[in-house]
C-alpha cells in the first residue's frame, strides 16, 4: 500500500456499456463523495452529461463531473480540448458559485476552429454517400485525425507562442488546401493564421497564469503515491469506441477502460487492480445513424431506411398487400408508441446536440462484448423508474444471424445489422415511491424489476453495484460502493 494511503480499492473505472448516455455523470456523481480526483481520459466537449445536485441541474460538456461535488477535476491526455469551451463552462459554473479547480494534460490536443469547420464539411460529403456517421460537429474527430498524422498541436504548445506560431504556420495552410481544392469549400477565418494564433495565445496565457497544465501522468502518480483516490470517467460508450465499437459509426477515441491508462499516463496495472464499474441504461438509446437491432419504432434522418411512417425501419410503407399487413401496421404503430412513451419519460434527447434519441430494448449481447472488453468488475443499472408502468419488458437474449445463434456482437457493421433479436419477455413493474425504495434499499424495489435486473446480471456474469431510479444522485440505491471493496 502506497505511503498514507486509505484502505480499500484506491483506483475506480466508470466506463459506459452501450452506446453512451447511460448515466455516467449521475454515477461518477453519486461515487466522487469517496474520490479525491476525477479524470477524463479521453473524447472532447462532444461528450455531454448532465448532473444534478440537489436543486441544480449541470450540464457540462468537458470538465469532469465531479467538479460540481469540489474534486479535482483532471483532462488527460487521451482528451481533446477545446479551450473556449473549458473557459465557458468553467466561467458559467463560477457565475453559479462554484471555483473547481481543473487540470489540463500538456500532451492533450488541441481543437481549433478548423477542426470544426472540417467536420462539418466531411460529414455533409458522407451523406452524400450515405456514410453519415451522425457526429456533433465539434471537430472531435478531425483533431484525432491530426494527433494520429503527427500535425496536432497540444495543450503544452499553447504555452509558447514561438512554438503555437511555427505549428500553425505548418498546419492551416495544409487545411485550407483540403477544405477548398478537395471540398470546394471558401474559407474564412477559421482558416486564419494570424487570428487563431492570437486567440490560442491568449488561451495559452490563461492556462499558464491559472497554473492549470501538469503532466498527467507525473501528477496523477504522485497523488496517488499521497494516498488519493482517483476516479476515471470515461465518455461515450462501448459500442462507439474507435476499436471496439459498431465502426464506423463510432467515435475516434477509446471510452472502454483500456483508454484509462493509455490517455492518463498512469499504467494498466494501476486500472487493473481497482474496480471497473460499466453503466447501463435499463434499455437501449442512439443518438445518430448505424444498426440497432432491439430498436422500438425510428427516428426520421437517424434510423436506417426510415422516413417517418408506421412502417417497420428498413421497409417500403404501402407496399404490403397480403392479409398480414395490417396486423403487421398495428404492430409497428404500438412500436412507435411505445418508444415515444420510453423517450419522453426517460428525457431521451441528446446532451449536447438535443436530438431524439433512438430507442430500443435491452441487448446482452452488446453488455457481454462490453462486460469483456472492459473486464468490468460491476453493473450500475439506471433508468429503471423509466420501464415502470409497462405491461411487460423485453431483453434481447442472443441473436439469430444467418441461421446461428449468436451471444455476442458481431465484428462487422453489416453482420451485426443482420441480426434478428431473440427476446425474453419479463412482467412489468408498477411505479412506485422510489425515494422510498431508496431508503429502504434494494429489497423494497418491486419484484418484478428486481427479477428483471438479477437475470441481466446473471447473463452478463458481472454483479450489481447499484441502480438508478431517478436523475439526482442521491437517486440511485448502491448495493456496492466500488472504493470500499477489498482488491
Amino acid at each position: 500500500m502506497h505511503r498514507g494511503a486509505k484502505t480499500g480499492v484506491m483506483v475506480v473505472t466508470v466506463v459506459g456499456s452501450q452506446l453512451g448516455d447511460e448515466g455516467k455523470g449521475g454515477i461518477v456523481d453519486r461515487w466522487s463523495d469517496a474520490a479525491d480526483i476525477v479524470v477524463r481520459y479521453q473524447g472532447g466537449d462532444n461528450a455531454g452529461h448532465t448532473v444534478v445536485h440537489g436543486d441544480e441541474e449541470y450540464t457540462l460538456s468537458l470538465v469532469p463531473s465531479g467538479a460540481v461535488r469540489g474534486k479535482v477535476g483532471v483532462l488527460g491526455n487521451g482528451c481533446v480540448v477545446n479551450p473556449e469551451t473549458l473557459f465557458s463552462e468553467l466561467d458559467a459554473l463560477a457565475e453559479r458559485g462554484l471555483d473547481p479547480e481543473i487540470r489540463v494534460a500538456r500532451r492533450a490536443h488541441v481543437v481549433f476552429p478548423y477542426h470544426r469547420e472540417l467536420d462539418g464539411i466531411e460529414e455533409r460529403a458522407k451523406a452524400d454517400r450515405e456514410f453519415e456517421v451522425g457526429t456533433t460537429g465539434k471537430g472531435i474527430g478531425p483533431t484525432y485525425e491530426d494527433k494520429a498524422g503527427r500535425r496536432g498541436i497540444r495543450v503544452g504548445d499553447l504555452l509558447d507562442p514561438d512554438v503555437l506560431r511555427d505549428r500553425l504556420e505548418y498546419v492551416v495552410p495544409q487545411k485550407r488546401a483540403l477544405a477548398e481544392s478537395v471540398f470546394d469549400v471558401e474559407t474564412g477565418d477559421a482558416f486564419d493564421i494570424d487570428r487563431l494564433y492570437e486567440e490560442y495565445r491568449r488561451y495559452g496565457e490563461r492556462l499558464r497564469e491559472a497554473e492549470m497544465t501538469v503532466d498527467a501522468g507525473e501528477f496523477l502518480a504522485a497523488e496517488r503515491d499521497a494516498g488519493k483516490r482517483i476516479l476515471f470517467e470515461g465518455a461515450q460508450g462501448t459500442m462507439i469506441d474507435i476499436d471496439h465499437g459498431n465502426y464506423p459509426y463510432v467515435t475516434s477515441s477509446n471510452p472502454t477502460a483500456g483508454g484509462a491508462p493509455v490517455g492518463s499516463g498512469l499504467g494498466p496495472g494501476v486500472v487493473g487492480n481497482g474496480e471497473i464499474v460499466g453503466v447501463v441504461k435499463a434499455y437501449l438509446t442512439r443518438v445518430g445513424t448505424g444498426p440497432l437491432p432491439t430498436e422500438l419504432g425510428g427516428v426520421a434522418g437517424q434510423t436506417p431506411g426510415y422516413d417517418g411512417s408506421e412502417a417497420d425501419p428498413g421497409t417500403d410503407a404501402g407496399t404490403d398487400t397480403d392479409a398480414g399487413a395490417d396486423t403487421d401496421a398495428d404492430t409497428d404503430a404500438d412500436e412507435e408508441e411505445l418508444a415515444t412513451r420510453i423517450r419522453e419519460a426517460g428525457g431521451e434527447y441528446g446532451t449536447v446536440t438535443g436530438r431524439p434519441r433512438r430507442v430500443g430494448w435491452l441487448d446482452l449481447p452488446m453488455l457481454r462484448h462490453a462486460a469483456r472488453a472492459s473486464s468490468l468488475t460491476g453493473l450500475a443499472i439506471n433508468h429503471v423508474d423509466t420501464l415502470a408502468g409497462l405491461d411487460s419488458v423485453k431483453v434481447c437474449e442472443r441473436y439469430d444471424l444467418a441461421g446461428e445463434s449468436v451471444g455476442t456482437i458481431p465484428a462487422t457493421t453489416e453482420r451485426w445489422a443482420a441480426c434478428e433479436p431473440r427476446y425474453e419477455e419479463f412482467d412489468g413493474w408498477p411505479d412506485a415511491d422510489w425515494d422510498a425504495a431508496i431508503g429502504a434499499g434494494y429489497g423494497a424495489l418491486p419484484a418484478e424489476a428486481r427479477a428483471y435486473l438479477e437475470y441481466v446480471s446473471d447473463e452478463v456474469g458481472v454483479p450489481i453495484y447499484a441502480v438508478g431510479v431517478g436523475p439526482d444522485r442521491a437517486q440511485t440505491i448502491v448495493l456496492e460502493d466500488p472504493f470500499d471493496r477489498d482488491r
